[in-house]
């Protein structure tokens, strides 16, 4: 019975990081960064037209969930890791090492915040900071896809499991 409890607590305490949810999502996160691309193609003062600077908005947001989403979900997986907040969130991801310290408080948290302006405040939104984003910011994704794929592919070094 001791050798059963035992087996439970370490089963209920370490649920498996599902890869293939998180896969989807990092694909997803490629198709919207491919998209965010092919708009920074265009010069800031064409991006009114032909939708971009809507379109812009919308790729960017759907970036940004899938980043949150997958924080989430690693999270979820470390016991102490849960967070209800977007910014929380991206703290955390730098607390438990799954990216670096100071990327999750100067990029991450901004990311967050951004994601939030876009959600509660788009119509404050500029096409400025839309297209300044999308020419100098994207490179952040890249970074955070990166450390996401080091965890799927070496989820022992975080304490953590794959299925």
């Amino acid at each position: 019975m001791k050798e059963f409890c035992l087996r439970l607590t370490k089963s209920i305490m370490s649920i498996a990081i599902e890869k293939d949810v998180v896969v989807k999502r990092i694909n997803g996160i490629q198709q919207e960064l491919a998209e965010l691309r092919e708009l920074g193609k265009l010069p800031c003062d064409q991006f009114q037209e032909n939708k971009g600077f809507e379109l812009g908005q919308y790729h960017l947001h759907r970036a940004l969930e899938g980043v949150f989403n997958i924080g989430s979900h690693i999270l979820s997986r470390i016991s102490g890791g849960q967070a209800t907040q977007y910014s929380e969130i991206a703290l955390k991801l730098g607390e438990h090492s799954i990216v670096d310290k100071t990327f999750a408080k100067e990029k991450l948290v901004s990311m967050a915040k951004y994601r939030n302006r876009l959600v509660h405040f788009y119509a404050e939104v500029t096409l400025d900071e839309i297209c300044k984003i999308i020419k100098e910011d994207l490179g952040d994704f890249e970074i955070f896809l990166s450390c996401v794929k080091k965890v799927l592919e070496n989820p022992d070094e975080f304490g953590l499991t794959v299925e």
